[in-house]
């Protein structure tokens, strides 16, 4: 029997997925995050609960018919209904080779979801979800980092019963404070606190919590980055800058919105030092039993140039898709690449130092930014006309017209085309916080002054402006579940 050929390099790892002969799925409310693996993946299928394409993706499951199910309140929820799903299970069953279901891979699960993929036969690519939560806890994440020796933004971790009593705890850090709780997305569980009428807003968030983290608050910059736990060390993609809290595109102060990926956007010392610290956070989850995929932010001190870690995403996340598609990513292997190649079965060499030290030229960093745009107001209406997914071109006077259908933003060739990912469709219900789509263009989508551009402003009012809809009150006798449900919750 022949053996199979050794993986030493990252040509190796190219073939060794070329040549893949394991059905591997990414099972999600859309395919996002991972847009273009299935490009890299021989055998590699999306199936979603948002048909985001319109039928058109080659390598995009979506089942047609809605089967019952209680209202979703995560994405946990959808994948979970997804795994049980009649459709899902048959096209599942119907790619089985020699009786194995093959791989799969989440943006989030939870144990349920590990459940029903082990009864359809399939291995999860993550670590477990439980440890999953315990990283995820942000509480636990400033632990890790003690132990990492990454520094983070002055803090105290104690549960608040009132505001005199934090302001008891946290008076080595002063009285401008951001007290974040343990779970959820930053735009929805950050707290900015300068006053006892600030708390009073959020005080019953914070008290109910047995723990939460308390920091001084300081005058920063957004950053992120990702990277990936290997048996053999800790591969770091380059630093991004991230849209935060711009009311263009967000209801939430301090939501994340976007981010931008660009060779010059911190100074080389900045950049060295994310990287490093990167390397020892990782590093540091190695040792804690994590492998695999994984996001940090990072807020950089205006006033004294400091770079501290905000919060760890120990997952594939918002910004893996405009990693995934930078020039290291093209000229190597996506970071995703690895992340499976973990979960393979198969062992293999690497020498991460080398790819590292190439990733961080800035000859292999091109610039891009991507907008993640939510509906911004509280008023309901329901969506009677949604622009396509693919590529859009827009005309001297600012308007802008659908070119063809792609199925990520590769071949976008200048600015004035962007890729529109199309996640609100036709029938759904726009609500404060519901998720439209998603903006990817070539260039800068902000300015020095991290404010957005001219043009990111016009193509972002462009693309409202495909959008018809009608103000409505949902019932049951206007609506489908699934036009009710989907987007309350964080989505990327």
């Amino acid at each position: 029997m022949n053996k199979p050929p050794r993986i030493r390099n990252v040509s190796d790892i190219r073939r060794f997925f070329y040549r893949n002969e394991t059905p591997i799925y990414f099972v999600s409310a859309t395919n996002w995050n991972l847009l273009g693996a299935d490009e890299w993946i021989k055998g590699f299928k999306f199936i979603t609960y948002i048909e985001t394409f319109d039928g058109l993706h080659p390598n995009l499951m979506c089942p047609q018919a809605e089967e019952p199910h209680e209202e979703f309140q995560s994405i946990e929820d959808i994948n979970n209904y997804l795994l049980g799903h009649s459709e899902v299970r048959e096209f599942i069953e119907s790619r089985t080779i020699n009786g194995k279901a093959g791989k799969v891979l989440f943006l989030m699960f939870n144990e349920e979801t590990e459940r029903r993929a082990k009864e359809l036969g399939l291995e999860v690519m993550f670590p477990s979800a439980e440890m999953r939560e315990f990283l995820d806890n942000k509480v636990n994440t400033n632990r890790i980092a003690e132990k990492a020796g990454v520094p983070c933004v002055p803090y105290v971790l104690s549960p608040v019963k009132n505001y005199a009593h934090l302001n008891e705890v946290a008076q080595p850090l002063g009285t401008d404070l951001v007290v974040q709780t343990p779970f959820g997305d930053s735009g929805h569980t950050t707290f900015f606190i300068k006053s006892e009428a600030d708390y009073a807003k959020h005080a019953h968030e914070i008290e109910s919590e047995s723990e939460c983290k308390v920091m001084k608050r300081i005058n920063c910059r957004g950053a992120a980055l990702e990277a990936c736990v290997t048996r053999h060390g800790t591969l770091v993609a380059p630093l991004m800058t991230e849209l935060v809290g711009f009311p263009e595109l967000t209801p939430y102060k301090g939501g994340w919105c976007g981010n931008e990926i660009m060779a010059d956007a911190f100074t080389p010392t900045i950049r060295e030092k994310a990287r490093e610290y990167a390397q020892l956070f990782g590093n540091q989850l190695r040792e804690e039993g994590y492998k695999g995929y994984f996001e940090l932010d990072f807020l950089i001190d205006l006033d004294n140039g400091q770079i501290y870690l905000g919060e760890l995403n120990p997952r594939i996340t918002g910004a893996s898709s405009i990693t995934n598609h930078a020039v290291f990513a093209l000229s190597d292997a996506p970071l995703h690449l690895f992340h499976m190649l973990e979960w393979m079965d198969t062992p293999y060499e690497l020498n991460v130092k080398a790819l590292n030290k190439r990733w961080a030229r800035e000859e292999n960093i091109d610039t891009w930014g991507q907008m993640v745009i939510k509906h911004t107001t509280n008023e309901f209406r329901r969506v009677t006309e949604a622009p396509r997914s693919g590529i859009w071109r827009m005309r001297e006077d600012g308007s802008v017209y659908f070119w063809r259908m792609d199925t990520h933003r590769r071949y976008v060739e200048s600015e004035n085309e962007a890729f529109f990912l199309r996640i609100t469709r036709v029938g759904d219900w726009l609500y404060e916080g519901a998720d439209i789509g998603i903006l990817v263009m070539r260039g800068r989508t902000m300015t020095d002054d991290f404010e957005l551009t001219e043009r990111s402003k016009k193509w972002l009012e462009a693309m409202r402006g495909q959008y018809r809809s009608d103000a409505a009150n949902p019932s049951a006798e206007t609506a489908q579940p699934h036009q009710l449900e989907v987007g309350g919750f964080k989505m990327m």
